[in-house]
């Protein structure tokens, strides 16, 4: 994910200059007008760090609004909502397009436009939403009357537009945004770092199921908490997943596929995949025929976006689709960067080609909500809406923060998970026990403490004097499952009645969309064991891990419902309308409820491969709702309470909360 960080001072000014962006057009200059939501919050409230070279070549992509988006939007909910005369009856692309996607005739004018101004047009999407164009700097500013600079945004230098971006009056109802002329980055949500290039191993003690193991070692946490928790799980194996969703074993996503979208590509992906389904899984191993890739011909962006920080979310994706859902096809969908316009790009393969049926991302933008430029969300929103209209579900990571509080100073959903279009996966402490059964759930809601040791007095993280000891509660947190009220999407149709009103109601009198929609496991010491090759000082190898966050709950949704869409001989569309459907049904949802005081203790080596410099050791809060904590420096911070909770019904931290035993059953039949 892209963490963003802003003034204390100014997190409500940022909100409210990002719902004033959505306003309409006003007159830029003779003939032109201002494109609404065209330029990022955080042009405003960054550091400027210089400008942008006249003759820097900058690629962008102009977005076009489909025509009749009314009607557009009124056909993607009909046919994604069970119990409507036109359920599952999606278009193709082909007919979508012709029926909804901009003219050939604005596409026209638009390149025109692009030409006049000096730039080099290039491909057209076909669904003809997209008209890709490369020019100068200098062009850009001209053609679109604004100006360039290069900000500081999270220790990254990004380049930004000043101001909002002008276009012809003529074409003012035809440009939705233009990507790629500010830089927006999206990071993957998976909560532990991906290992790539340096090796991780996970560290003894750890369970092979929940429970397994309590502590007799550690001093007590007190507080409270009860003695000897159990230690951490070393990682579940697709077989503990596949038995605590209560999987059909006579399904199993034969005939579907799931696209998966990150930046770049490994190359070792699927080779690691392979070896990983030998080693953990072998009754269900991955085909060549079940996997594919669709590749951006060129990667770039790399001392931005890093990506080998890429290949550790692409490799937990694809082994927990599989895992999941082990005959399904695996399309892998690898961007050219990081920016959000170019993994939108693909997205947009998949769904004008209608290669998948499902699409899982694990990233997004936290606060991203408020803090993106209007006019991208409104692309993206776009093209999620197409999604919907053709069959395809997609779904996002809510994100690994909370309500982002403790990265941005915003309390504001993660963005593209709470889109209106998107399903958004929140996260679980899920228990699986030595039968395979879900006896427990919790929503992820951690905090940590780490015990002062010799180790830790060595490293400078506590005093000797505090040795025995656990120290204070880390306020930046141990991670948890993103959610909460979006300031800028009314309540969409399918939560109404269900959502309380008090978390739709939060910023004001209007009700507004609420994320996450649905959550499963996520706690990274409840996570998933994946395999992947791993730079050690011994050389470069395969070797396997225990990983998190809702990276891994998306993709486990997603092979989940591709087993779903198996057994019901038909895909979903946008999957909210169902998922809310199943609410109140026996069966359909575990309501995650309040648990109260639960712990666990986890080790680590102390050097991430090895007891060679000794073990870390953590008392993990796995329901924490205590204080949350801002800092713009080390003395610089301010706190608030938690706003994300679990409850009776829905909830912003789990949503609808986690699938029941019969939750396929139900999905299937369309209840």
């Amino acid at each position: 994910m892209h963490f963003r960080r802003y003034s204390l001072a100014a997190g409500a000014a940022v909100i409210a200059a990002a719902i004033a962006a959505t306003a309409s057009p006003a007159l830029a200059a003779s003939g032109d007008v201002s494109l609404a939501g065209s330029v990022a919050p955080a042009a405003a409230s960054t550091t400027v760090v210089g400008s942008v070279p006249a003759a820097r070549r900058v690629d962008f992509a102009v977005q076009l609004r489909p025509r009749d988006l009314v009607g557009a939007q009124a056909l993607a909910t009909a046919v994604s909502t069970p119990g409507n005369a036109a359920y599952g009856k999606f278009l193709t692309p082909a007919r979508w397009e012709a029926r909804f996607s901009p003219t050939a005739g604005q596409v026209a004018e638009v390149a025109a436009f692009l030409k006049r101004g000096g730039f080099a047009v290039g491909s057209v999407s076909a669904d003809r939403m997209n008209i890709d164009a490369s020019g100068t700097a200098a062009q850009v500013e001209r053609a679109f009357s604004t100006s360039l600079s290069y900000h500081r945004v999270n220790g990254r230098q990004l380049r930004l537009n000043d101001r909002a971006l002008s276009v012809p009056a003529g074409l003012a109802g035809v440009i939705v945004a233009v990507t790629g002329i500010s830089d927006s980055v999206a990071k993957p949500a998976t909560f532990i770092p991906p290992p790539p290039p340096p090796g991780f191993r996970v560290a003894s003690p750890c369970s092979s199921y929940y429970g397994q193991l309590t502590d007799t070692t550690l001093p007590p946490y007190g507080n409270g908490f009860a003695p000897n928790p159990p230690w951490v799980t070393c990682g579940y194996n697709p077989s503990q997943l596949r038995s605590g969703y209560n999987e059909n074993p006579s399904f199993n996503g034969t005939g579907e596929s799931v696209a998966i979208v990150d930046a770049y590509a490994s190359p070792t992906l699927l080779s690691d995949a392979q070896t990983y389904a030998a080693k953990n899984d072998p009754s269900h191993p991955l085909a060549n025929s079940q996997f594919s890739e669709v590749l951006s011909p060129t990667f770039n962006h790399a001392d931005v976006c890093g990506p080998s920080g890429w290949y550790g979310e692409q490799i937990l994706d694809v082994e927990a689709v599989h895992a999941m859902a082990p005959g399904a096809h695996i399309v892998f969908a690898g961007a050219e960067n990081c920016f959000t316009g170019d993994l939108n790009a693909a997205i947009r393969r998949i769904v004008d080609g209608h290669l998948a049926s499902v699409i899982t991302n694990s990233y997004g933008d936290p606060s991203g909500d408020v803090l993106d430029p209007p006019s991208l969300r409104e692309a993206t929103d776009n093209l999620l809406m197409m999604a919907a209209g053709t069959g395809v579900s997609v779904l996002f990571s809510s994100g690994d923060w909370f309500d982002n509080y403790t990265l941005t100073g915003v309390v504001a959903p993660t963005y593209p998970a709470d889109s209106p279009w998107a399903t958004g996966v929140g996260g679980t402490t899920t228990a699986i026990d030595a039968s395979g059964q879900r006896t427990a759930e919790y929503g992820w809601s951690t905090a940590r403490s780490l015990l002062c040791t010799a180790t830790t007095a060595a490293l400078g993280s506590c005093k000797a004097d505090q040795i025995g000891t656990w120290l204070p509660i880390d306020l930046g947190l141990d991670g948890g499952s993103g959610g909460g009220t979006s300031h800028v999407y009314r309540q969409p149709s399918y939560q109404a009645g269900i959502v309380p009103n008090s978390l739709a109601t939060m910023w004001g009198s209007t009700p507004m969309r609420v994320e996450p929609d649905i959550s499963m496991d996520a706690d990274p010491a409840t996570g998933m064991l994946v395999g992947q090759t791993q730079t050690f000082p011994n050389g470069v190898y395969y070797d396997q891990y225990r990983i998190g966050g809702t990276s891994l709950a998306s993709p486990l949704l997603a092979g989940y419902v591709a087993t779903a869409e198996q057994m019901a001989g038909h895909s979903f569309g946008l999957l909210n309308p169902a998922l809310y459907g199943l609410h109140g049904k026996s069966g359909g949802l575990n309501d995650v409820l309040p648990a109260g005081k639960i712990d666990q203790s986890r080790a680590d080596f102390a050097n991430s491969i090895g007891p060679g410099d000794g073990f870390l050791y953590w008392t993990r809060i796995v329901t924490y709702q205590g204080p949350q904590q801002f800092c713009v420096s080390l003395d610089r911070c301010s706190r608030i309470d938690m706003t994300l909770h679990p409850t009776p019904g829905y909830d912003n931290l789990t949503g609808l909360g986690a699938p029941g035993s019969q939750f396929l059953s139900l999905l299937s039949s369309g209840f």
